[in-house]
């Protein structure tokens, strides 16, 4: 089975492939479409299977297994497949959805067990309540969840993976910069992402729902802090309950990017900071895995739809 990593434009290859998400639309012409991406360990890719018919809308949905053959081609300047043919698995035929799935770097419960050792470094009592207090309420939904449905760490754990990361830049910036509250940076960061699990309908064919369409993560991890002051008995007017809401509503630094307010405490920055250069780095390294040393990355439209290129001294990354 040829591996998605390991194709260069213009190959006809044949495999057994995840159907991560799969969307019928509608060409000009009023025919049906599905518009997919497929995967396997090595990473994703998209295609359009043209003309569907109404089996195959049925047969060829997000978590099935099939098996494709087609053709690698670029579509401005964006790698995707063409000329596809799909069948789903016969006898036994690889069908298990996990064996395509991308691994995480780290395991969910090494990942819980990380989350536990940091919340425990909160010493500030409320904001150490309110987060144990959410987590225990989204604790399956966190360490399953990706982080976002397209961009940076959009697969299974993704959301967990991506909020440690930014913990472990926290411990180590803190360090750096002892004037930083340590306690509400941890508290910030393992909060800022928690309502993706509201936001996102789940791991598996990942779209937004209803609230994360009208309303958004951002304004939604704010109810959340505010349910969980009311129902532990907290002042909501207290300063560190003001300060913990002001960190979240602050998390994506500019208003046009969906954040209400404008980081106007240190924390609120630096969080604001390690989000995006972890969301940046992410996205980066998936598209340099994709390509070999000497080669430039397919445009990255979340990164001002520039591309990279890979050094020859990366050849030992393979």
């Amino acid at each position: 089975m040829s591996q998605l990593k390991d194709l260069a434009v213009g190959d006809r290859f044949e495999g057994f492939y995840l159907i991560k998400s799969a969307e019928v639309r509608k060409t000009r012409a009023g025919k049906d479409y599905i518009a997919m991406t497929f995967q396997d360990r090595t990473g994703t890719i998209s295609g359009n299977l043209w003309d569907a018919q109404a089996h195959n809308v049925e047969e060829f949905i997000a978590g099935k297994v099939v098996y494709m053959r087609a053709v690698k081609e670029l579509y401005n300047g964006m790698p995707q497949v063409n000329q596809i043919f799909l069948r789903l698995p016969e006898n036994t035929e690889p069908n298990n959805p996990a064996d395509f799935k991308e691994k995480p770097p780290v395991s969910a419960d090494e990942l819980r067990e990380y989350v536990q050792k940091v919340i425990f470094k909160i010493e500030n009592g409320i904001w150490n309540r309110i987060v144990r207090h959410i987590f225990k309420k989204y604790d399956k939904e966190f360490f399953q969840f990706p982080a976002a449905k397209v961009n940076h760490h959009a697969f299974e754990t993704g959301l967990a993976f991506h909020t440690v990361t930014m913990v472990q830049l926290a411990e180590r910036i803190t360090e750096v910069y002892p004037r930083l509250n340590a306690s509400l940076m941890y508290a910030g960061i393992l909060l800022h992402d928690m309502a993706k699990t509201i936001e996102l309908s789940g791991p598996v064919n990942t779209s937004y729902t209803l609230a994360g369409n009208l309303i958004g993560h951002i304004v939604l991890i704010d109810e959340e802090v505010s349910k969980a002051v009311a129902e532990l008995g907290i002042d909501e007017n207290d300063e560190d309950v003001i300060l913990l809401r002001h960190v979240l509503l602050s998390h994506h630094g500019q208003l046009e990017y969906g954040s209400p307010v404008r980081p106007h405490i240190m924390e609120a920055e630096i969080i604001h900071m390690i989000d995006n250069l972890d969301a940046s780095m992410m996205m980066m390294m998936t598209a340099l895995n994709q390509v070999g040393p000497g080669e430039m990355t397919p445009r990255i439209f979340a990164l001002d739809n520039r591309n990279f290129y890979r050094p020859n001294f990366d050849k030992k990354k393979d």
